[in-house]
């Protein structure tokens, strides 16, 4: 079963399946897939930066709604620390972000360690410091697209829960959050294609990405604007599958809403 999977798989592979672009384009050349060109290897990036987007995108947009909703809590200090979480997060740059989380975790776990009497090396999963990097910054800006949404929600409707009863938890399941979907999806989805950029960042700490694969081809093969060049299609060609997904999800949400 696990043979019949993985040829399936391969077959359906878009980058060097039988059909795959590099495929038919790379030939015998320097994107061909096999031993002959970097094709394999390219693949293998543009599977490592959609898979980190797709990661970070969950845990960026649950961390954002708590900050909203911290934003705009009767606490004072609630409030406090979440103005200082998103004027941390948005004014540092994503790149200083990423070595900050990367090396000061790093850091941080060498010294617990030592303290506990392991002597030894500890390294950190770059995926796993690039995916939490570019949750808090990619929070940091989505806590203000749900804040926004959320002061565009009507007072009444969250009085229109309680009137029938409902505990604050079911209003905002039940009444706020489609409401809160719809107004901040617009936002979200700049901010989605954003973060699809941002993931290039992972390559200074060692991530096999996009930009890591090209540039290492670029090098070795001494072909540099052919490789960025193809680096600059494959990130093109993800952005606009992003929008044509995400404005399909637009007007689905908008046609949901106009015939209730």
């Amino acid at each position: 079963m696990s043979g019949w999977l993985s040829a399936l798989f391969n077959t359906l592979d878009p980058f060097c399946g039988p059909v795959g672009i590099f495929t038919w384009l790379g030939g015998n050349g320097l994107v061909s897939c096999g031993d002959t060109g970097w094709g394999d290897e390219i693949a293998f990036g543009v599977k490592v930066t959609i898979t980190l987007a797709l990661a970070t995108l969950p845990v960026g947009i649950i961390i954002g709604f708590l900050i909203a909703l911290a934003a705009q809590s009767e606490e004072k200090l609630l409030r406090l620390a979440a103005g200082i979480y998103t004027t941390i997060f948005r004014g540092l740059p994503e790149l200083l972000t990423l070595f900050i989380v990367y090396y000061g975790a790093q850091m941080l776990i060498q010294s617990i360690a030592a303290t506990l009497g392991y002597e030894g090396r500890i390294e950190i999963n770059a995926f796993v410091a690039g995916m939490v990097a570019l949750a808090v910054v990619f929070s940091s800006y989505s806590s203000e697209v749900l804040l926004s949404a959320f002061r565009a929600i009507p007072r009444g409707q969250y009085e229109a829960g309680d009137a029938l009863g409902l505990r604050r938890s079911k209003t905002m399941v039940l009444i706020v959050l489609p409401q809160l979907v719809r107004i901040a999806l617009p936002g979200l989805t700049n901010l989605w294609l954003i973060l699809l950029k941002d993931t290039s960042y992972v390559s200074v700490i060692g991530l096999a990405d996009i930009v890591r694969q090209t540039g290492i081809a670029a090098r070795v093969s001494k072909e540099a604007f052919f490789f960025y060049f193809i680096a600059c299609m494959l990130y093109l060609i993800l952005a606009m599958l992003s929008s044509y997904g995400l404005g399909y999800i637009e007007r689905w949400a908008k046609r949901s809403e106009a015939s209730k």
